[in-house]
C-alpha cells in the first residue's frame, strides 16, 4: 500500500502535458494543448489536454483524465501501480515493504511478465559486459558491426549464454515465477519437462514499448553460425504483453525526434535502426521485415504525418516498399520512398556517412511513393496494354484510399500525364472504388449488427425465462404493497422520488450541473440563505459542498444518480480535512470511478434545459447557480409527487389520503416556485 503523502507527492509532479507527450504529439491551442488520440482511431485531432487543470479529454470517444487515468489506459495497469509509474518517471521513491518470492507469484500476471521481460534485459546485458563468454563472443559481434558503448547502453543490447538453464536458473534463484519465463517466451519445456533457454548463444536485442517497457526479445545467431541455418532471427512469441503488429523497434527510443523533426523513417532490421541512431538519425523505427498493420502506423501517426520508407535498391527492397503503402496512405500519412545504392541497406550506409550526409542524401533522392509507384510500374509494363490497365488500377486503388480530397485530385492529375490517361476516366475509377468500399464498410455493419442483435436476443431470452420463474412472487409481492396503506408524505419530507431504481434523464441533467459546481468550488465559502421550507431565513457561511448536502438531505432528498450520491457523501467525511480542495479530492480519489466522472464534470458542458445551454458560471456566481440549481431540483421532485398522488385520488381507496397530500404537496410548490421567483428552468 502507497501511503497518501506520496499519492499526493506524485500527482503533483506529474506534469500532464509532459505526461501525455510521451505518448502523443501536441500542438498549443490557445492556453491548451491538443493532439491525435491515443485510444481510437482519430483523423482530426480531439484529444485536449489542460495545463491549468491537470486533466486530458477527448471530445470524440470520451476518454481522459488526470495524469493517473491516462497512464492506467496507456499502459493497462492498476491505480496504484499506475502512481508507481509516474513515481518513478519523477524520481519520488515509492515506499513499499520488500516482496518476498511468494509474494512475487501473486502479482498481477500482465504486470508480472513485464517484470519477468525487465529483469531479463538486465541480465542479458550484464553477462555481454561482464560475463567471459560475453564478452569474448556477444561483444566482439556488436565490436564487428562497429557499435560504440553509449549505443549498447542505449539500446540494451546483451548476450544469451549457450547454455541450456542459464536464463531460468538465475531467475528462479531471484525468486521468478517459472510460468511467467514460459509465457514471455523466454524459455520453453522439452517433452522431458525441462525449462530450457529459448535464446542460447545468441547476442539479444530487447524490444521496448513506447513507454519504455520491455516486451520481447529477438535473438540474433552470430555469424560464425549462420551457415545452413534457416532462421538466423528468433523473436518472442506473442503474449498477453506482445503483439507483433502493435510494436515497432526502435519506437521508444526515437519518438521524442520523430515529433521534434515531424518525420519517422522505416527501415526493416534491428541493426539498421542501431547503425542510424549511432550516425546521429534517431528518428527511425522498425517492423522487423513484416507487414505493416494499421495499429502500427496509427502508433506512428501520434507522432508524425511523415514518413520515409528507407530500402535496399535490390528487386527485394523494392517489393519490400511496395508492401503496408496503402494503408500508411488510408491512414492520411504522407509518404515518401527511398531506395538506397546497390549493395547498401540502411545499417551499412548509417556506416559509411554521418548524419549530415544521410540527410542530405535523403532530401536529393527520396521520392513521393504515388509517382514512385507509377514510374516503376510502367517500366515493368512497356507497351502491354493488358499489364497498363492493371498498373492503372492499382494507381486508381492507392489514389481513392487518401483521405484528402486536395491531395487526390493533385495526384490524379499528376498520374494522368504519366500514365497518359484521360484525367476523367481516373476521376471514375476512384469514385468507383471508394462506392466499393462504402457498400463493403455497410455490409460489414450489416452483419455485425446481425451478430449483436442474436446476441441481445438470446440474453432475452434467458431473461424472461427467469421472469416466468419468479412471475408469482412478484405478483405476490406487488398485491401486499397495493394493500397496505400509503404513508403521509410531510412538509419536512419533500422527495421520496429520488429512491426510484431507474434515474429520469431530466434528474440526471441537473444532478449533473449540482455535481459540476461541487466538483469546481465545492471548498468555497459563500453566503446563502437557507432554503429548507418552513424555516425562517438566515445568511450564513458555509462551504457549498456542505451547503448542498445539508440542503438536500434536511429535506428528506438524495441525489438519484448512484455516482453523484457517492461523490457528494464522501466529500463531506472530508470536508474538513485539512487544505480541503474539492477538485482535488475528486480528480485524485483512489476509487476510479469517482476520479473518471470528476475529470469529466470538469470539462464539459452540461443542458440545463431543452433550449437552455447553461456553463460553468464565474466563481463570484457560484451561490446564485448553486441555490437556483437546488430549489429547481426540489421543484422536480415536488412535480413528481404531485403527478402520483393524481393517479391515486383515481382510486376510491387511496383518495381521501391522496387529496391530503396533493394539497399539502401543492403548497409547498407554491412556495418553491415562489422562491424561484417565476424562474423555472425545467419542464
Amino acid at each position: 500500500m502507497i501511503d497518501q503523502i506520496t499519492i499526493d507527492r506524485i500527482i503533483d509532479a506529474a506534469n500532464i502535458v509532459d505526461v501525455v507527450s510521451e505518448y502523443v504529439t501536441l500542438r498549443r491551442a490557445g492556453a491548451n494543448y491538443k493532439g491525435l488520440c491515443p485510444f481510437h482511431d482519430d483523423k482530426t485531432p480531439s484529444f485536449h489536454v489542460s495545463p491549468a487543470k491537470g486533466i486530458c479529454k477527448c471530445f470524440a470517444c470520451g476518454e481522459g483524465g488526470n495524469a493517473v487515468h491516462f497512464i492506467m489506459k496507456m499502459e493497462q495497469l492498476g491505480y496504484f501501480d499506475a502512481i508507481k509509474f509516474l513515481g518513478k518517471k519523477y524520481g519520488i521513491e515509492v515506499e513499499e515493504k520488500d516482496i518476498t518470492p511468494e509474494q512475487r507469484i501473486q502479482l498481477n500476471e500482465r504486470e508480472a511478465m513485464f517484470n519477468t521481460n525487465e529483469w531479463a534485459s538486465l541480465y542479458y546485458h550484464k553477462i555481454l559486459k561482464e560475463n567471459p563468454d560475453g564478452v569474448a563472443i556477444g561483444m566482439a559481434y556488436f565490436r564487428s558491426r562497429g557499435f560504440r558503448d553509449d549505443i549498447i547502453e542505449k539500446f540494451r543490447l546483451g548476450f544469451s549464454l549457450d547454455q541450456y538453464e542459464a536464463l531460468s536458473k538465475a531467475a528462479k534463484a531471484e525468486g521468478y515465477n517459472p510460468d511467467y519465463l514460459l509465457k514471455t517466451g523466454l524459455c520453453f519445456r522439452k517433452d522431458n519437462g525441462l525449462l530450457t533457454d529459448r535464446y542460447r548463444g545468441r547476442v539479444m536485442f530487447p524490444w521496448f514499448n513506447v513507454s519504455g517497457k520491455v516486451v520481447a526479445f529477438g535473438g540474433r545467431v552470430l555469424d560464425s553460425r549462420t551457415k545452413g541455418v534457416s532462421q538466423k532471427y528468433i523473436n518472442s512469441p506473442e503474449s498477453n504483453i506482445y503483439n507483433k503488429g502493435r510494436e515497432l523497434y526502435g519506437i521508444y527510443q526515437a519518438k521524442k525526434q520523430i515529433a521534434k523533426d515531424d518525420r519517422v523513417y522505416m527501415v526493416e532490421g534491428y541493426t539498421d535502426v542501431i547503425s542510424m541512431h549511432q550516425c546521429g538519425i534517431e528518428n527511425v523505427v522498425a517492423n522487423s521485415g513484416t507487414a505493416l498493420t494499421e495499429a502500427q502506423i496509427r502508433l506512428l501517426h501520434r507522432y508524425t504525418n511523415n514518413i520515409t520508407l528507407l530500402y535496399d535498391g535490390d528487386e527485394a527492397g523494392i517489393h519490400a516498399a511496395l508492401r503496408g503503402t496503402d494503408m500508411l496512405l488510408a491512414e492520411g500519412m504522407n509518404v515518401k520512398i527511398l531506395l538506397l545504392p546497390d549493395g547498401d541497406d540502411p545499417d551499412s550506409f548509417a556506416r559509411k556517412h554521418n548524419a549530415t550526409e544521410f540527410r542530405l542524401y535523403v532530401e536529393e533522392h527520396q521520392t513521393d511513393f504515388i509517382i514512385f509507384k507509377t514510374n516503376l510500374l510502367l517500366k515493368d509494363a512497356g507497351r502491354d496494354p493488358l499489364k497498363r490497365a492493371q498498373l492503372t488500377q492499382s494507381i486508381v486503388y492507392s489514389i481513392s484510399v487518401i483521405p484528402d480530397e486536395i491531395l487526390r485530385a493533385a495526384y490524379v492529375h499528376e498520374c494522368a500525364e504519366l500514365l497518359q490517361q484521360d484525367e476523367a476516366l481516373l476521376l471514375r475509377e476512384i469514385a468507383k472504388n471508394k462506392q466499393a468500399a462504402l457498400e463493403q464498410l455497410k455490409k460489414q455493419q450489416t452483419i455485425e449488427q446481425d451478430r449483436q442483435r442474436r446476441l441481445e436476443e438470446n440474453k432475452k431470452d434467458g431473461e424472461n425465462k427467469n421472469d416466468e420463474n419468479n412471475e408469482k412472487n412478484e405478483n405476490d409481492g406487488k398485491n401486499e404493497k397495493e394493500d397496505s396503506p400509503t404513508p403521509p408524505v410531510t412538509s419536512e419530507q419533500v422527495a421520496s422520488a429520488s429512491a426510484q431504481s431507474a434515474v429520469p434523464s431530466r434528474y440526471h441533467g441537473i444532478e449533473r450541473m449540482i455535481m459540476t459546481l461541487i466538483v469546481r468550488y465545492g471548498e468555497q465559502p459563500v453566503n446563502i440563505e437557507s432554503d429548507n421550507i418552513g424555516e425562517q431565513n438566515a445568511e450564513h457561511a458555509e462551504r457549498l459542498v456542505k451547503y448542498a448536502y445539508s440542503d438536500l438531505t434536511n429535506d428528506g432528498i438524495t441525489l438519484c444518480t448512484p455516482i453523484y450520491n457517492k461523490m457528494l457523501n464522501e466529500a463531506i467525511q472530508h470536508v474538513e480535512d485539512e487544505n480541503f480542495v474539492c477538485s482535488r479530492f475528486f480528480l485524485n480519489n483512489p476509487d476510479i470511478e469517482i476520479s473518471r466522472e470528476a475529470a469529466n464534470l470538469m470539462t464539459e458542458r452540461y443542458q440545463l434545459a431543452k433550449n437552455n445551454q447553461m456553463t460553468v458560471p464565474e466563481e463570484t456566481m457560484v451561490a446564485e447557480y448553486i441555490t437556483h440549481l437546488l430549489l429547481d431540483y426540489k421543484f422536480m421532485v415536488i412535480d413528481d409527487e404531485l403527478k402520483q398522488c393524481q393517479q391515486r385520488m383515481n382510486d376510491p381507496l387511496l383518495c381521501q389520503e391522496a387529496m391530503k397530500q396533493y394539497m399539502e404537496l401543492s403548497e409547498i410548490r407554491r412556495e418553491l416556485a415562489h422562491r424561484l421567483g417565476d424562474r423555472i428552468f425545467i419542464q
